[in-house]
């Protein structure tokens, strides 16, 4: 299994998957023609696309939706409530790619196993995923106020895990969004701060050689150095090591992460 962060952010967020059968996205948040353009970076064919799993209504995840399913036909999944919430700007999915997939369930997609991980986020009724060929695994769990202990559970393990580590905290206290904004994604239907991103990061990794893409990033109250930094100290002060035992990676609002394997790396 392979897979590419095609965007992650506030202007836009998807996750491209392959395995030996099948190529799917996890959100269309940029539009029809930057994500075919994201695509064709990595040498993807945007024909090839055979589902799009939706985590939520939010335009920074389904900008493209409607583009990409009609022109390419692509069969599209998420709740029911989602659905129904899908702004009008997404435009009309043809009724024969509509597919439900409810919060908490499991799908066998081809030679994939997709589950939905219910999330706090200020939406319908947002959900990570987890996805497994195998015994290969990544998750991708962004959009969240806080991480449950089910979340907990069920991304423990994963190989790879796309975690969002949108905000430093005083950044964001001392930034010029308004109160009502910044009291919206410090609550727990808000977003993960660095600091809160590191410690759920302590219950979940094994420290086996785990890759960690920090993910949805803010503009305006982060730094991807910042967010680094943070979360490797964290996770350092339990005696993890940074590089040996988890690997930390960088996410990109303007360009595609490199096409890589899903699997562990060998420590060392």
């Amino acid at each position: 299994m392979k897979f590419s962060v095609l965007a992650s952010g506030s202007t836009g967020n998807a996750l491209f998957i392959e395995s030996d059968k099948t190529r799917i996205l996890i959100d269309a948040g940029l539009s029809g023609k930057q994500l075919e353009e994201r695509m064709k970076k990595i040498d993807i064919d945007p024909s090839t696309i055979e589902a799009i799993f939706v985590t939520h209504e939010h335009i920074d995840h389904v900008r493209g939706l409607g583009v990409m399913a009609r022109r390419h036909q692509i069969p599209v999944y998420m709740n029911e409530a989602t659905w129904l919430s899908l702004p009008s700007t997404v435009g009309e999915i043809p009724e024969p790619l509509q597919n439900v997939l409810e919060t908490g369930a499991a799908l066998q997609f081809q030679d994939l196993t997709i589950e939905s991980i219910p999330i706090s986020h200020d939406a319908a009724e947002p959900v990570g995923y987890q996805i497994r060929q195998g015994r290969e695994c990544l998750a991708t769990v962004t959009d969240l106020g806080y991480v449950s202990k089910r979340i907990v559970d069920q991304v423990n393990g994963a190989d790879t895990l796309i975690w969002e580590s949108n905000h430093d905290v005083e950044m964001l206290r001392m930034g010029s969004y308004p109160w009502n904004v910044k009291r919206r994604i410090l609550s727990d239907t808000g977003h993960l701060s660095n600091e809160d991103a590191g410690a759920a990061l302590t219950e979940i990794l094994k420290g086996i050689g785990e890759n960690v893409y920090l993910a949805h990033l803010s503009r305006d109250n982060n730094m991807s150095e910042l967010a680094h930094l943070t979360v490797k100290n964290i996770l350092e002060e339990t005696g993890m090591k940074v590089g040996r035992d988890v690997h930390l990676w960088p996410t990109f609002d303007d360009r595609p992460t490199p096409l890589r394997e899903v699997r562990i790396k060998v420590k060392g």
